[in-house]
């Protein structure tokens, strides 16, 4: 794919600008046909890679993204989405600013034991039944997708998918806690205070809480403890399939699956079926439970894999690629890498693009090593990781449950920025800690 030009890349800008400007400018149009938008800018990048490479060839690209990229993709999230819409927390916490840090700061910690989108669909609706009575309240769903649905998924390969991809790729499960921990810890304290912060003045501009208002923010009891079983299950199903090699192939048309690959999809896809037939009906209306984001990100996410496929494959292309000057700067005139353009590079184009196949691209650029990238590269591992889970922050295409938040949010009537508004939300408050990040670290 080293000849691929850049206009291929115009289908992938076309459906992002959609994505930032529709919403805005048609809301009803958007609200009703995102998914054929999604699936017109994918048209209008197979159809012509037809005529220009032969339909095999653009047929074999669509069939790689959606097998190799999409399917796991969805599958994991699916289950998560079904699963974690089956547990609710029973207590309403306070709302107050010291209750909602306390929440975002487990949700933190949650994310890495259970997944960004698992901990995401868990807490987020007691993070909107608290925050029921308050005025201001989109700032509390904005900093949650900063805390909770991105970086803190940076402590195990279970958090974010590109870091289960280093897994698989051979990095050690407990490599990330042990290289990560510190700058994890360190954006996430940041973002709490930011947070914690702005919640209090959000507060006094409110006025006086509601005189009933509970002031504990602990939790109680849970509902759904079949759902959390299932919960573990998907963790040791994704655990297990990085850890099991069988060396048999699965034909799927003109590609294939490894078997393990195969049946951590089955097994996901069951799990959630398992919790669709046993969950009460009464425990999901309690928790507000809808499919609708769920097809939203499907449908999105169908059209963003497909138009990503040819800028991903001109990245992998490097030195021979459309983007050989831009991946130039990742070494410097001696041949060493630069930590510090491997974090901001990897990062701001995993804001864009999807951070699992773009965090792959950089671990091959660094020498796809995992022995030399734990051992002496161990830093450029650490940036390429850290710019991979952190910037999914940035935008809402930059992570899936960053999209589930938001529409979760809306449906319970929040008003959500936009997506060029959430950019300068995120902007304002993720660029200079990262800014702090990379003079520390990288």
């Amino acid at each position: 794919m080293a000849s691929l030009a850049p206009i291929w890349a115009v289908p992938f800008i076309g459906l992002l600008l959609s994505i930032a400007i529709l919403p805005m400018a048609a809301p009803r149009l958007w609200h009703r046909h995102h998914g054929s938008f999604a699936l017109a800018w994918a048209a209008i990048l197979l159809v012509p890679m037809v005529v220009a490479f032969g339909a095999h060839a653009a047929v074999g690209l669509a069939v790689h993204a959606l097998v190799h990229e999409y399917l796991p993709f969805i599958a994991l999230l699916a289950s998560l989405y079904a699963i974690g819409g089956g547990i609710r927390l029973t207590r309403t916490l306070s709302g107050l600013p010291t209750s909602n840090t306390a929440l975002l700061g487990v949700g933190a910690l949650l994310a890495s034991l259970i997944g960004t989108t698992g901990a995401s669909m868990v807490l987020i609706r007691p993070l909107l039944r608290a925050i029921a009575w308050r005025r201001e309240q989109t700032h509390a769903v904005i900093f949650f997708i900063f805390i909770v649905s991105n970086v803190g998924g940076s402590l195990t390969p279970i958090g974010d998918p590109p870091l289960f991809l280093g897994y698989l790729r051979g990095v050690g499960f407990l490599w990330t806690v042990q290289h990560m921990a510190a700058p994890m810890l360190f954006t996430t304290g940041l973002l709490l205070a930011a947070f914690w912060a702005l919640d209090r003045r959000s507060l006094k501009r409110e006025g006086p809480p509601p005189a009933r208002l509970p002031h504990r923010p602990e939790f109680s009891l849970i509902e759904g403890w079949l759902n959390v079983a299932l919960m573990l299950a998907v963790v040791a199903v994704v655990i297990a399939s990085g850890s099991v090699s069988t060396g048999i192939t699965v034909p799927l048309g003109p590609t294939s699956l490894r078997l393990e690959e195969v049946l951590r999809v089955v097994a996901l896809i069951a799990l959630a079926g398992v919790s669709v037939r046993f969950t009460s009906r009464g425990l999901r209306t309690g928790n507000e439970f809808s499919w609708a984001p769920m097809r939203e990100v499907a449908l999105l996410f169908l059209g963003l894999f497909l138009t990503i496929a040819p800028v991903l494959a001109m990245l992998q292309a490097g030195s021979e690629g459309p983007f050989a000057a831009a991946l130039g700067v990742l070494v410097d005139a001696t041949g060493q890498p630069r930590e510090a353009a491997y974090f901001w590079i990897t990062g701001l184009l995993s804001s864009v693009l999807d951070n699992a196949p773009t965090y792959l691209v950089f671990f091959e650029a660094a020498g796809g090593d995992p022995v030399l990238l734990q051992g002496k590269l161990a830093p450029v591992l650490m940036a390429i990781s850290c710019g991979a889970v952190f910037m999914g922050a940035l935008t809402y295409v930059g992570n899936a449950p960053n999209f589930m938040v938001r529409s979760i949010a809306e449906a319970r009537g929040i008003a959500m920025p936009s997506f060029f508004a959430y950019l300068l939300w995120s902007c304002g408050f993720l660029l200079p800690v990262f800014v702090l990040v990379s003079l520390i670290w990288f």
